[in-house]
């Protein structure tokens, strides 16, 4: 009994240990430490560019038509210019900020065994240096160089000040320039009634000028633009009076002129997309309105032409930078009769262009 009673507490003890439940011993896990890695950041600007020289270039041929009814007045045409071309090479080169060259090549040629028409050919150049503003003003100034060449030379140097930004500006009018620009001019090898003399072959065929430009633009609304110019009011010193002017029965060695230009000039889009675009223009006014204080060659110390010239272009845009365009008009002014007592015979004279421009 004792054996069988040890045996069974045996299985007791052995049920109890297996009836227990067994715990797994806990997992430790290690958290990896954060890192925080910063990156370069890099940002990407455009790159402001500096100047660069810029400008443009214009080639045109003109072709001048025959003025309307040439009917003889004193034995003389209307005009006396017609059936003729004209060449004109014309550009701007911006060569820094502030220094710009300008440039004009004109010549003439006849496009019929009439060569009833007498112009020399032309070169004009001009060169501008912007100064800027005059101390804390709004005044701009520059200085022009100029050179002209047509039959005789001229050689003129102008200060040119700007009050434009003191002028009256509003949604009705703005003042896009207001120069007055007193200057010195010397011309030589004159056109004179001394050429045929040959006392002409001396040094004394000279003009010595002082005098004042002065130039005044307005835009105005609906595509027009007013303006007033002062081409010269000149003094002039002659190198002597057989070199001079006409004044009467004699001739001076001095003289005193002004010629002012007044316009008024509309332009307006008539049709454009893309390629294609088509645009009228006129301008119209005093081309010029001239006084001297000596006779002129007609007699009277004023004269003055009338015209206007309307015309309709057709421009291609053939690139970004260059244009082809062709352009149909005709221009009516008094061509003969310009005596400001007796200014008359007022006609048409039509005439066509064709021409590039482009941009660099």
């Amino acid at each position: 009994m004792r054996k069988l009673a040890l045996l069974l507490g045996s299985l007791v003890v052995v049920a109890s240990a297996s009836a227990k439940e067994v715990v797994p011993a806990p997992v430790v896990v290690e958290e990896a430490p954060v890192q925080i890695v910063e990156k370069e950041v890099i940002v990407y600007r455009d790159k402001e560019e500096g100047f660069r020289p810029n400008g443009y270039v214009n080639l045109q041929y003109r072709m001048y038509g025959e003025t309307e009814g040439q009917d003889k007045v004193g034995g003389k045409n209307w005009n006396e210019n017609n059936n003729y071309g004209r060449l004109q090479l014309e550009g701007t080169i911006n060569t820094t900020e502030n220094q710009t060259f300008y440039y004009r090549l004109r010549t003439y040629d006849s496009l019929n065994s009439d060569h009833s028409w007498d112009k020399d050919d032309e070169l004009k150049m001009h060169y501008t240096f912007n100064h800027g503003n005059l101390g804390d003003s709004k005044v701009n100034f520059a200085s022009r160089l100029q050179y002209i060449k047509n039959g005789s030379h001229a050689l003129r140097y102008e200060a040119r000040f700007d009050f434009a930004e003191y002028m009256f500006n509003n949604d009705f009018v703005k003042t896009t320039e207001m120069v007055v620009a007193p200057y010195y001019e010397y011309t030589w090898n004159r056109d004179t009634v001394a050429e045929k003399i040959e006392a002409s072959e001396s040094g004394d065929n000279y003009d010595n000028e002082v005098g004042l430009y002065a130039n005044f633009v307005n835009e105005l609304p609906y595509g027009f633009t007013f303006q007033v110019e002062l081409d010269t009011l000149g003094f002039h010193n002659y190198g002597d009076k057989l070199h001079g002017v006409d004044d009467g029965e004699k001739r001076s060695d001095s003289n005193t002129t002004a010629d002012v230009n007044i316009y008024l000039a509309y332009g307006a889009n008539l049709y454009s997309n893309e390629k294609i675009s088509v645009d009228f223009a006129a301008e119209t006014g005093y081309d010029s309105y001239s006084w001297s204080d000596k006779v002129k060659k007609n007699g009277d110390h004023e004269s003055y032409s009338l015209k206007t010239d309307p015309q309709v272009t057709l421009t291609y845009h053939a690139t970004p930078t260059l244009d082809l365009y062709a352009t149909a008009g005709a221009e009516y002014r008094n061509w003969m009769r310009t005596n400001e007592r007796s200014a008359s015979n007022w006609r048409w004279q039509p005439f066509g262009i064709v021409g590039f421009r482009t941009t660099f």
